[in-house]
């Protein structure tokens, strides 16, 4: 991996292309984020860099992540995370990555959290069919179902989709196309939807499987 930036999630718009075609847009705050730590094949077994986002005050961080940022020079963040570039000698601590080390038509994979949807029933979470609404079939209409047999197997089967916790899981976009760069505000206009809810915290890197 050579490109890599964490950002937030702003909202989405969209944009006109030269010929007049509108093409939707998700609006991210790409960066700065700031090196803060270089993991080595002689200390740590791989090499790697941390970088750190989303600036916050100082009594909002746990000791250990305090002690890296000072240790670094820089501000208190609230977010680390680690990157693992082909040319990671090139980044020193302290060093800054900004929303440029991309450009327009980039292809890249968007990764984050979706919006947590709490616990909903098998139509919601699984695009289940609804029973008939007629021929004794209720009250209820949008319960499961059957679960199976009664005497063979005499159990559900593992992996039944059934109700339970939706969304709040990660969740990769791939091949989205950055179609316009604002370096001054640290601005990246990506083509389409990207995971998560305004605010959310997304990475963004360049496309694996372009």
């Amino acid at each position: 991996m050579k490109k890599a930036i964490l950002g937030k999630k702003l909202g989405m718009t969209q944009i006109f292309t030269p010929d007049g075609l509108v093409v939707p847009v998700t609006v991210i705050e790409a960066g700065p984020c700031y090196v803060v730590q270089k993991k080595t094949m002689s200390k740590d077994g791989y090499e790697s860099i941390v970088v750190a986002f989303n600036k916050t005050k100082q009594n909002r961080i746990n000791k250990p992540q305090m002690g890296v940022l000072k240790k670094a020079g820089v501000e208190p963040f609230k977010i680390l995370r680690e990157f693992k570039f082909d040319n990671s000698d090139e980044y020193q601590i302290g060093g800054e990555i900004k929303a440029d080390i991309f450009s327009e038509n980039d292809i890249v994979d968007v990764t984050g959290i979706t919006r947590g949807r709490g616990f909903t029933g098998n139509i919601q979470r699984w695009n289940a069919h609804r029973l008939k609404m007629t021929h004794g079939v209720g009250p209820v209409h949008r319960e499961v179902g059957s679960m199976g047999a009664n005497s063979t197997p005499s159990r559900v089967f593992k992996n039944k989709k059934m109700p339970g916790h939706y969304g709040s899981e990660k969740v990769t976009i791939q091949n989205l196309e950055i179609v316009k760069v604002d370096s001054d505000r640290n601005i990246l206009l990506v083509k389409g939807c990207v995971p998560g809810p305004k605010g959310a915290i997304i990475t963004i890197k360049e496309a694996v499987k372009r």
